[in-house]
């Protein structure tokens, strides 16, 4: 019997990161919502009183850039009251830098090519009830667990940034336990580390795990804060990108990921559609009982509209041949990049929900759909 370990790493919605991606999320919903033809790259920069947005975009809505990213910020829990005290919030320096897309890009798009080129990669694995890789489901529920508690004041001393790791011990690929987990919180003043360490282990790790039917790790395998306190929480204390987060996106290291990040994008930019695309089909493989686990390849180039690549690999967990999972694929969805759109119906403002807790695994986003063939 062979025991190995694997660790995945979630952030709570209040992160630099992903507050930029929320952002660039935000603007883009708001377009789709008044334009659903609408196209963009939009990234989001946070700093020490700081907000900058980049980018480029194509449509006819009318927007409130500003009023758009700090009313995204405020929700967030950065807000004109702890301005002062955390440097950041809905009063920091604005800057708009975002452009008209290039009409080299356009001209491709407008005949239903993809918007760029490049390859990725979707995953499922019968580990949870999503079909989600233990560490990363695990992760990410502790990472909303933390701004549930937050958001509801159960623990008044959490301030709006935070991070949860999961390590866990397999023994012949299967799961069988949680080896150590690792939180990051920030919290106020007045709170002792090991007040930190008691709520975290009642209110959020134990409700977690029992979940999941899990127990908790032996005390030393539980670590909150590891260099002790972090009071100031956000991007007075570590600055922030939109995209940096792919591998928490995505399936927490456990599967192969593509090259582009996800969020302020389109779906006319497959960095984001054929992903989703890809984790469609693979989740849809193993739902239907034809593998266990399953991996999705797609790769495109700009302008062209049906992909260069299309892999199905099952790691040998197949029920069924190879022959049969691509019938499978083909007669589930068309890859080509208005075949995904128009399938899972992409031109509308549904990604404010994917810009925390990752993209994946949640049931009402369209591309977690199991459809009864």
């Amino acid at each position: 019997m062979s025991k190995t370990l694997f660790t995945s790493e979630s952030v709570c919605a209040g992160h630099p990161d992903k507050v930029c991606d929320a952002i660039s999320d935000a603007i883009l919903d708001a377009a789709l919502a008044q334009d659903p033809n609408s196209r963009g790259g939009l990234e989001s920069v946070v700093g020490a009183n700081k907000i900058a947005l980049f980018g480029e975009i194509k449509t006819t809505a009318k927007l409130d850039y500003k009023k758009i990213a700090t009313d995204k910020i405020s929700e967030l829990g950065y807000t004109s009251a702890t301005q002062k005290a955390w440097g950041f919030g809905p009063e920091s320096e604005f800057s708009n830098n975002i452009h008209q897309q290039s009409p080299e890009i356009a001209m491709g798009v407008d005949q239903d090519g993809a918007g760029d080129q490049g390859m990725m990669f979707g995953y499922a694995i019968n580990e949870t009830p999503e079909l989600m890789p233990l560490p990363i489901a695990l992760a990410h529920a502790l990472a909303k667990r933390i701004d549930e508690a937050r958001e509801a004041k159960e623990l008044t001393w959490l301030r709006p940034d935070g991070k949860a790791q999961v390590t866990i011990a397999y023994e012949d690929g299967k799961p069988v336990g949680v080896e150590t987990l690792v939180l990051a919180l920030a919290h106020d003043e007045a709170t002792t580390a090991e007040q930190v360490r008691k709520d975290a282990i009642d209110k959020i790790l134990i409700p977690v795990l029992d979940q999941y039917k899990f127990d908790l790790p032996s005390d030393e395998n539980i670590i909150i804060n590891g260099t002790g306190l972090w009071h100031i929480p956000g991007p007075e204390s570590d600055a922030g990108l939109t995209g940096r987060k792919i591998v928490v996106d995505t399936y927490g290291g456990y599967a192969r990921v593509g090259g582009g990040a996800f969020s302020g994008k389109d779906p006319s930019k497959v960095d984001r559609s054929g992903a989703y695309a890809a984790r469609y089909i693979a989740k849809n493989i193993v739902a239907a009982g034809l593998a266990t686990k399953c991996e999705v390849g797609l790769a495109y180039v700009i302008g062209q509209p049906k992909p260069l690549m299309q892999t199905i690999d099952t790691f040998g967990t197949a029920t069924v041949s190879q022959e049969e999972l691509e019938a499978f694929k083909d007669k589930l969805i068309s890859t080509s990049v208005k075949g995904i759109n128009d399938t899972l119906n992409l031109k509308r403002p549904i990604y404010g929900q994917t810009s925390a807790y990752g993209h994946f695994g949640k049931q009402d986003l369209p591309w977690e759909a199991i459809t009864k063939s």
